[in-house]
């Protein structure tokens, strides 16, 4: 049987993935004129809208209105609370992910006048991208938004049995009696938290000496000891060997120790698939972990990559931080193709395409590592921030002081707990929470922060403008934190710096 023959249609821009990053690029490209096609062989909008971000956020926020509940005894007289799955799968199902249905995402982005395409994208030779049977030729560029899937190591035994991902955690219409977690990284955390608070009795394996291991010793202990309060038990230095699974009950086996419940949950991690985007025929090496990207995030000229796959950080904020990145070079570059060199930045070309990039460029490059304002800014990722949403949260920015001593950085560490600020006494949460805060004693600026509590991302918000701008320590120091507030807590880990 003769091969179809191949189509091809010339167009400005091929997006190959429309997750969170590869979404936003290809719907802001499309307004600003260009002629943009996206291709996605899953949901429009990835992982977040789906069964990451939104709907586990949904999740943590019913369990922790159970919790808070049940700290009525003590503070406010007594309550009792019965736990209903059925409410959180329901909403989930309705207002989150529309039984997992992307028309409205679909919809939104030809509306703004892209072209969709579902299926796998493939790279076919400098700016060309094939999809089934049809080849497009893009005059501007490629962008490559096809993130990651779950890392399911090869455990002997695992692939024949009926494990969980997060995909299914988060379609659960019903919970399990009794819950395995293999992995106690943020994922894993999150997710054996919430169901143990709905009654299921769950047990995390986690591989290293402790859980959230990518963090402060101190917030892995804060954690765990919330976690153990939910009735969580927590393994570490479990490395698994065996998974049987005999009908009814999951059994993991790790040297002398053995593991039982009736469902698996595995958040090991999560990788790209780069053999399957056809880089070889645009001479890029597939078989990276990751994509690696320059500032302005190209692969090679006229490739760009967003979110995820780049291995920069699988958050939603990375990825769309990055597609503003990306938006202005690519216009940028159709400015320079279409209509020369332009200093003033206010040409206004393919259906304002120029208005758009000059918008972008004087928002984003206006100071920092870009360079002069209204140039195509530059990635930074000094002062990433990350949020782990346990109860209490973690949240994180910038370097670990691990981190900081491994590079030779002249450290300055300050330290408070939460519960010996006037609002974490008033609170009376356990565990309590804290703040650290990492110093270059040399420079003089935050180069990295903790803050645990029961808004723990709320007051990270604060560190992170710190460590970002390079604010100076004694400027920080002479700032006025409102009072009684959690993040107030801030200036006693400055005042332990001295």
């Amino acid at each position: 049987m003769a091969e179809p023959e191949l189509v091809d249609v010339d167009v400005d821009v091929v997006v190959v993935g429309l997750g969170v990053g590869g979404e936003e690029v290809a719907g802001r490209l499309a307004e600003a004129g260009l002629t943009v096609v996206g291709v996605e062989r899953d949901l429009v909008g990835g992982e977040c809208p789906y069964w990451g971000c939104i709907p586990s956020k949904m999740m943590i926020r019913a369990a922790n209105a159970l919790a808070e509940a049940r700290r009525v005894d003590g503070l406010a007289g007594s309550a009792q609370v019965r736990a209903d799955w059925a409410a959180v799968a329901k909403r989930i199902r309705e207002e989150a992910t529309d039984d997992w249905n992307d028309r409205a995402a679909v919809d939104r982005f030809t509306g703004k006048g892209g072209r969709f395409l579902r299926g796998s994208g493939r790279l076919d030779g400098p700016g060309r991208v094939r999809v089934g049977d049809q080849v497009f030729q893009a005059r501007h560029g490629i962008v490559l938004g096809t993130g990651t899937r779950p890392s399911i190591a090869p455990i002997d035994g695992l692939a024949d049995t009926p494990y969980w991902t997060n995909h299914q955690a988060i379609e659960a219409a019903e919970l399990p009696a009794s819950l395995l977690v293999l992995g106690g990284g943020a994922i894993g955390a999150e997710l054996a938290q919430v169901f143990a608070r709905f009654g299921v009795r769950v047990t995390v394996l986690e591989a290293s000496g402790r859980i959230l291991a990518l963090e402060e010793p101190e917030s892995s202990e804060v954690a765990a000891a919330a976690l153990r309060a939910d009735g969580v038990e927590i393994a570490t230095d479990v490395r698994a060997e065996r998974i049987d699974h005999d009908g009814d009950t999951f059994t993991v086996h790790a040297g002398d120790r053995s593991f039982s419940a009736d469902q698996l949950l595995v958040v090991t991690g999560r990788r790209a698939h780069l053999d399957e985007l056809g880089l070889d025929t645009v001479g890029i090496d597939a078989g990276q972990r990751y994509l690696p990207v320059d500032d302005r995030m190209h692969v090679t000229d006229g490739i760009w990559a967003v979110g995820d796959v780049t291995g920069e950080g699988a958050f939603t904020h990375i990825a769309m931080y990055q597609a503003s990145i990306v938006v202005a070079d690519v216009l940028d570059r159709v400015r320079r193709a279409e209509a020369g060199p332009d200093a003033s930045g206010t040409a206004s070309v393919v259906g304002g395409a120029m208005g758009a990039a000059s918008a972008v460029g004087g928002a984003m490059g206006a100071a920092g590592p870009s360079g002069a304002a209204g140039t195509v800014p530059r990635a930074d990722y000094r002062a990433l921030p990350r949020v782990t949403f346990t109860d209490p949260e973690v949240g994180a920015v910038g370097l670990t002081e691990r981190q900081a001593r491994e590079r030779g950085i002249n450290v300055q560490v300050g330290f408070t707990e939460l519960s010996s600020s006037t609002r974490g006494w008033i609170h009376k949460s356990e565990p309590g929470g804290f703040i650290k805060v990492i110093a270059d004693a040399d420079q003089g600026v935050l180069i990295g922060a903790t803050s645990v509590g029961p808004a723990g991302g709320e007051v990270l918000s604060a560190l992170v403008v710190a460590v970002h701008a390079a604010v100076p320590v004694s400027q920080l120091r002479h700032m006025i934190y409102a009072y009684p507030t959690f993040h107030r807590a801030i200036q006693s880990a400055l005042d332990d710096l001295s």
